[in-house]
Formats: structure tokens, C-alpha cells, sequence
């Protein structure tokens, strides 16, 4: 497996990241991403279900199990397709950029305009 960090001719720019760390790491970040939506699922049906009156639909707890499991695909699906863009953020704080994209005019312009979220390493995307 190769290391994350400067390639080996030395100019500061990353190396090819491993195809299987890749894979890794973007399993990860895709899991995060379904776990945060899925706790926000979950945390939504219970106020849902906590403003709900005593006769209400939503205050029925004979289907919470299949409610429970609707939420995780809903969230895994959710995920898979980067709907909140978490697993994006993760990825571009994880992995370097392309060495292509830090040698153009246009990377460097990019990067002295946007804001910066104080101690991140990338810019973020306007």
C-alpha cells in the first residue's frame, strides 16, 4: 500500500493514493454520511411521534422495528448518492487533491478567494 504524502520526486505534491484505500476511505466517509442522516431520521420520528396525540397514526409503536429499518435503507440510500455532501468534506479533508488541479492558474485563484473554515485544509466550494 502506498503512503499518503508528497511523491517520491519530491516537489510536494501527493502521491497516487492506493485504489484500495481509496475504496476505504470512501466506504467510510459514504458510512458516516448514513449514520448521521439516519440519527437525524430517527431523532425527527421522535418528536414525531412525542408531539403525537394519544390516537394518532404517528404515536403507534407496533411498527417501530420496520420504521427503524426503513430509516437505515432510507439513510443508506440517502448516503450512496452524497445527498448531504458529509461524505464529500470528509473525503477532500482524507485525501490530497489531483496534482493537475494544485498546478493550474485557476486551482491557486480558487483556493486565495474562497473562505476557509478555520482549521481546515481545503478551501471550501463557493
Amino acid at each position: 500500500m502506498q503512503a499518503i504524502g508528497p511523491s517520491a520526486s519530491g516537489a510536494g505534491q501527493p502521491a497516487d493514493i492506493d485504489p484500495v484505500l481509496r475504496a476505504k476511505a470512501v466506504d467510510a466517509a459514504e458510512k458516516f454520511e448514513a449514520f448521521f442522516i439516519s440519527q437525524n431520521l430517527k431523532a425527527m420520528r421522535r418528536s414525531t411521534q412525542a408531539l403525537a396525540s394519544e390516537d394518532s397514526p404517528f404515536n403507534n409503536k407496533i411498527n417501530q422495528d420496520m420504521l427503524d429499518l426503513a430509516d437505515n435503507v432510507v439513510a443508506d440510500t440517502m448516503a450512496r448518492q452524497r445527498a448531504f455532501g458529509i461524505a464529500d468534506v470528509i473525503l477532500r479533508q482524507l485525501l490530497p487533491a489531483p496534482a493537475v488541479l494544485k498546478q493550474t492558474p485557476a486551482a491557486v485563484a480558487l483556493h486565495e478567494k474562497t473562505p476557509t473554515v478555520r482549521g481546515a485544509a481545503t478551501p471550501l466550494e463557493p
